[in-house]
C-alpha cells in the first residue's frame, strides 16, 4: 500500500459512532461515561498544557492565544471547553452527523469552534499545525495506530504538545472496560470497543518517538463507585493518558 492510499479511517467505526450522534450531549444517555469522565481529563489537559506553556491554570482563560486541534471529537464534549478556557479550537471528526451535531450545540452554547469533518491526513496534508493536539479515545477505533499517531505527530509545532487517552490491551481491560462496562453495567453500547483493537501504552510511545515527540506525563484513571467518579491513577492497566512533547526549535533553526 503506497503512503498516499493510506488511511486512519475505519468506516465501520465512523459508522457507528454516527449512529449514535444525537446522543453525545445527553448526560444520561449513551455518551454518559464520558461525560463523567470529562472532569478529569479536562483537569488533566488544563494542568499539563498550563505547566508546559507558563500558564496559570487558575485564570479563567490560561490557553489564549493557544491554537487546539481536538482530532476524534465527536459531538464536541471536549472541543467546547477547551474553547472556553481560551484556545482556538478546531474539532475534526470523520462523521459528517458529528460534525452537525457539535456545530449546532456549539451555536446554542454561544462558544465558537472551528468544526470540520475531516481526516487528520487531510489536515496534515493541508499544513495545519497546533500547539496542542487532543487525541482522546479515538486511537481504539482507528484503522492504523501508527500512521494515526505518525499523522497526529507531524502536526505538533515545537514546544507544542499532545494528549492521548485510550484502554490499555489487558484481560483487565478486557474484562473491567469491555465485558463489564458494556454487558453487566451497561455503560456502553455492545460492540463499542473490540479487545483486538485497544492498544498498549508502548505501541502509542513507539510511533510518537518515531515522529518526534518525547512522552512527558503518564497516568492511569480509574473509577471509583463508592464517589462516582473518576480519579487519576498509578495503574494503568485499564483506562490510561499520556502527554508527549516536541522540543523547541533550537536558535536559528529553521
Amino acid at each position: 500500500m503506497t503512503e498516499t492510499a493510506r488511511t486512519t479511517i475505519d468506516q465501520s467505526e465512523v459508522d457507528r459512532f454516527s449512529a449514535l450522534a444525537a446522543e453525545w450531549w445527553n448526560p444520561k444517555g449513551k455518551f454518559r461515561p464520558l461525560h463523567k469522565f470529562n472532569p478529569v481529563r479536562l483537569g488533566y489537559i488544563r494542568d499539563k498544557a498550563s505547566e508546559n506553556f507558563g500558564r496559570d491554570a487558575r485564570a479563567a482563560k490560561p490557553l489564549t492565544g493557544l491554537r487546539l486541534l481536538d482530532i476524534g471529537c465527536g459531538g464536541g464534549l471536549l472541543s467546547e471547553p477547551m474553547a472556553r478556557l481560551g484556545a482556538e479550537v478546531v474539532g475534526a471528526d470523520a462523521s459528517e452527523k458529528n460534525i452537525r451535531i457539535a456545530e449546532t450545540h456549539a451555536a446554542m452554547s454561544g462558544v465558537s469552534v472551528d468544526y470540520r469533518a475531516v481526516t487528520a491526513e487531510a489536515l496534515a496534508e493541508a499544513g495545519e499545525t497546533f500547539d496542542i493536539i487532543l487525541n482522546m479515545e479515538v486511537v481504539e477505533h482507528v484503522s492504523d495506530v501508527p500512521f494515526f499517531l505518525s499523522t497526529c505527530a507531524s502536526m505538533v509545532r515545537p514546544g507544542g504538545m499532545m494528549f492521548v487517552a485510550t484502554i490499555n490491551r489487558t484481560m483487565k481491560a478486557g474484562a473491567l472496560a469491555i465485558f463489564a462496562a458494556e454487558t453487566v453495567l451497561r455503560w456502553l453500547p455492545k460492540g463499542t470497543h473490540q479487545y483486538e483493537k485497544l492498544v498498549k501504552p508502548e505501541e502509542i510511545e513507539g510511533p510518537l518517538t518515531g515522529a518526534g515527540l518525547s512522552v512527558t506525563d503518564r497516568t492511569g484513571v480509574f473509577f471509583n463507585p463508592f464517589s462516582n467518579q473518576w480519579n487519576l491513577s498509578s495503574d494503568m492497566d485499564v483506562n490510561y493518558m499520556m502527554v508527549a512533547r516536541r522540543a523547541e526549535e533550537a536558535a536559528g533553526e529553521a
